[in-house]
């Protein structure tokens, strides 16, 4: 994966947003975290993995692949905020669940928050780039969802979202 091109593609729309609502990134860090945490209940919630008392079948593959880069703007936007870049490195595949990559994510979000540096921004991404694979996601798919989504947050920016 181009990581370059989405962390410029994430600079530009970030600048844009801040631009355009007098904000400064560093004011928003928390903000930022806290809206990565919610973005994974989001996506969690379509998965309907931890659902056990629930027959009701996930949403479709594209719901939640739009769902997963969505988290993918804020972990961008995170580490521009901090100066810290994902270099993009094949991972090994994890014998997880689903639910349990989940539980993961917090734990690192929450870790990422309390200690803001390059190891901790790192397993962030790696943790997260787990759990895509064990959604079924290519990086074709991140990469081309991600483009998509980038102009969905421009038309919602320019319509006053």
């Amino acid at each position: 994966m181009n990581w370059k091109e989405l962390y410029n593609m994430q600079t530009e729309l970030d600048s844009y947003i801040e631009k355009n609502n007098n904000i400064k990134k560093e004011e928003v860090f928390k903000d930022k975290v806290l809206a990565l945490l919610v973005e994974l209940g989001e996506l969690a919630n379509e998965t309907r993995c931890f659902k056990f008392w629930s027959n009701k079948p996930r949403s479709e593959k594209s719901v939640i692949l739009e769902e997963y880069v969505d988290g993918i703007h804020f972990i961008l936007s995170l580490g521009i905020t901090k100066g810290y870049y994902y270099q993009g490195e094949a991972l090994p595949s994890v014998d997880e669940t689903e639910t349990e990559l989940f539980l993961r994510m917090f734990t690192v979000c929450d870790a990422f928050y309390r200690d803001q540096n390059e190891y901790t921004y790192d397993q962030l991404w790696r943790t997260y780039l787990q759990l895509g694979s064990a959604l079924g996601f290519s990086e074709k798919d991140v990469k081309y969802a991600y483009l998509e989504k980038n102009k969905v947050n421009y038309t919602r920016q320019h319509e006053g979202y």
